[in-house]
């Protein structure tokens, strides 16, 4: 039987470049890289610690030179990087890679010398452990392991200057310090207690592939302070560390403790899971899932309220590399990522979270990086709010939880009716109308410059369904009918119906007036505890998604032939945005795509079995063990934009809970 903590696969060069790995610590810190371990994007780093203002998330370790020196003195590289587009590096192929207990792991074959190789970011630590394992029976073998930096904010760009005084080298016995003006110490140690030579190196040309593909600054520079030599011995692992954190902190663990303490962590994960884990495929997402839910660093002081008054400050971070924390994502990733694998004290703790930023009826839309407010440019993030409290309080039967928020639910309502930021009202009709020059705000929301590509201003079609969910589940909670829900429902039935094609529109009263774009947007009309749509609607709106939208890897947002559509998402900035809702595939629709397709054939669970199947398999590529945020319209589907995405994890575990639970 194979073992579900484990997750190996055998790699061509081509391979090795193109599909990623990704370690997370639970605080919004990350550690990424090409599984060929050549630096592709300014967001590959071996760590990038999160940390409170004034720095956010930095790059603190950008890439080790690791080099094994075997018996007969020959030197091979695991680890090199790029001099230019299309340079030919001769690179080892592992013999082996797996994800064990989710974490990276290298086997190589080095004329006959067996070396592993593994990553560990500690838990709620800016703290990296990388270990080497002779595992043949051989003497004389040495590594030699070169860290080069180029401390920066993670956002910015790759040919950032390194200043002259970086990076002054302060040893105490083996314990070295690395400090650069402007931004927090790197602390370096190893366990195997060789010394550090200071020797100074500069690599003044690196290509970053992927940054120019996208049409950033792809060449930069690193800086090597020095570098270990470290015997290996059969058997035995050799540890480098690397943190931002204190010495007491790094020092608490030894490598082998601190080993043992992530695998029995991942452990706990999958046993809380319980039932949800049947599968090697289902504990991979189960563990992809942890990745996501973060005690925020950045937020120290909002961290610190929060403690105060006896809370715990928690979020999700919408997506790995660039991403974080969104309200929309969060409030619908809720279910997926905790409620569904028994981690209810997160999802309690996220909605409480949530709750202290609400402003003007509204939660924030998302908060940028290292700051403590937030930005509340979302007409459905709040509504969404609703809904992610409704699937808490059925999971968990916690109903005292409204105790707290009722309060806070009534104010977001009073907002809305009498109208709030962005131009978001209850309009006479019952509906929802929102939109602000030059302002997104519904989840299509790419914008460059100034140019917003899908505007939607009006009364957008989920914007409507969420809203007309939002006030039914309100009566419920509040035990009192609000005399608007009604007209909501039959003004809903009477506008948005598009008779000549069969489904619904998108936008009505807008700015071109009615918007008959097929999009997948209208699933949300049906999906939800309660529909606004008329059942007699449901199979014709569904048909007609499957016809158009439906592929393999997720829904289509725009509907081929409509003259916006865009069956590919690659270019610079400006290209791929104009492509981000105008045909590219988003897997986390599926979620409500199999809602809906279990009202219309609430017999037929081989469609929804034969779809999460289908997504599944894609945690094998791209970024090992996690689902992507997007892929290309056409066939091949190629993965695009963030390499893991919280809420297509989280909608891929979410319908296979409800799947295998509807079957029974």
């Amino acid at each position: 039987m194979r073992n579900v903590l484990n997750k190996s696969a055998y790699f061509d060069r081509e391979q090795l470049i193109n599909n990623e790995w990704l370690l997370t610590n639970g605080i919004g810190g990350y550690a990424c890289g090409s599984l060929s371990n050549i630096p592709m994007r300014r967001y590959h780093s071996l760590l990038t610690a999160a940390l409170p203002n004034p720095y956010g998330r930095t790059v603190m370790l950008n890439y080790v030179a690791d080099t094994i020196v075997l018996p007969n003195k020959k030197r091979v590289s695991l680890s090199q990087v790029s001099a230019y587009a299309n340079e030919l590096i001769e690179l080892p192929i592992p013999i082996e890679f797996r994800l064990e207990n989710g974490l990276p792991l290298w086997i190589y074959d080095l004329d006959g010398v067996i070396i592993e190789k593994s990553l560990l970011l500690i838990h709620q630590q800016n703290t990296l452990h990388m270990s080497y394992k002779l595992k043949s029976d051989h003497q004389d073998v040495e590594i030699q392991w070169r860290p080069f930096l180029h401390f920066r904010h993670y956002e910015n760009p790759v040919d950032t200057k390194i200043m002259e005084e970086c990076y002054t080298v302060h040893a105490k016995d083996q314990q070295y310090e690395f400090e650069c003006p402007g931004f927090p110490v790197l602390k370096l140690i190893n366990h195997a207690e060789t010394p550090f030579t200071v020797s100074s190196e500069v690599i003044s040309t690196v290509y970053y592939e992927n940054e120019d593909l996208r049409g950033y600054a792809s060449i930069g520079s690193l800086k090597s302070p020095g570098f270990y030599t470290t015997p290996l011995v059969k058997g035995e692992r050799v540890t480098f560390i690397a943190s931002t954190d204190s010495w007491e902190t790094i020092l608490t663990l030894s490598p082998k403790e601190a080993w043992l303490t992530e695998k029995m962590r991942k452990k706990g994960l999958l046993k809380a899971a319980g039932a949800v884990v049947e599968s090697p495929g289902a504990a991979t997402l189960v563990l992809a899932a942890d990745q996501f839910i973060i005690k925020p660093a950045t937020r120290f002081q909002d961290m610190i309220r929060l403690q105060a008054s006896g809370e715990e400050i928690k979020s999700i971070l919408a997506g790995f590399p660039w991403f974080t924390d969104w309200g929309r994502d969060t409030m619908i990733s809720l279910e997926g990522l905790t409620l569904c694998t028994g981690r209810h004290r997160e999802a309690y703790a996220i909605l409480h979270t949530f709750a202290h930023y609400i402003h003007e009826g509204l939660i924030p839309n998302m908060f940028p990086d290292g700051e403590n407010k937030g930005i509340y440019n979302t007409a459905d993030a709040t509504l969404w709010f609703f809904h992610a409290i409704d699937r808490y309080i059925s999971v968990t039967g916690d109903a005292e939880i409204l105790e707290f928020l009722l309060p806070k639910l009534e104010n977001i309502i009073q907002h809305h009716v009498k109208g709030t930021l962005f131009g978001i009202k209850m309009d006479e009709d019952g509906l929802l109308i929102q939109g602000y020059p030059q302002v997104q705000l519904t989840w299509m929301d790419a914008k460059v410059g100034d140019y917003v590509v899908t505007p939607r201003r009006g009364k957008a079609v989920e914007i409507n369904a969420l809203w007309y969910n939002a006030l039914r589940l309100y009566e419920t909670w509040s035990n009192q009918k609000l005399e608007f829900s009604e007209k909501c429902y039959e003004s809903f039935n009477k506008k948005f119906w598009y008779e000549p094609g069969n489904y619904l529109f998108d936008v009505i009263e807008g700015e071109a007036g009615f918007d008959s774009a097929l999009r997948p947007n209208q699933l949300f009309a049906i999906s939800l505890r309660h529909p606004v749509l008329e059942e007699r609607y449901w199979k014709p709106v569904l048909d007609c998604v499957t016809r158009e939208l439906y592929t393999p890897v997720g829904l289509r947002t725009l509907a081929p032939g409509h003259p916006d559509y865009k069956s590919k998402y690659d270019g610079d900035l400006y290209t791929r945005d104009a492509a981000y809702h105008q045909g590219s595939v988003w897997p986390w629709l599926l979620g409500a795509y199999i809602d809906v397709w279990l009202k219309v054939y609430p017999e037929d669970h081989a469609t929804p079995l034969q779809i999460i199947k289908e997504l599944e398999a894609h945690s094998d590529s791209h970024c090992l063990g996690t689902i992507g945020e997007i892929f290309d319209a056409s066939p091949p589907y190629r993965a695009r934009g963030c390499f893991a995405q919280a809420w297509s994890v989280a909608e891929l575990l979410r319908s296979m809970v409800k799947v295998k639970n509807q079957k029974g």
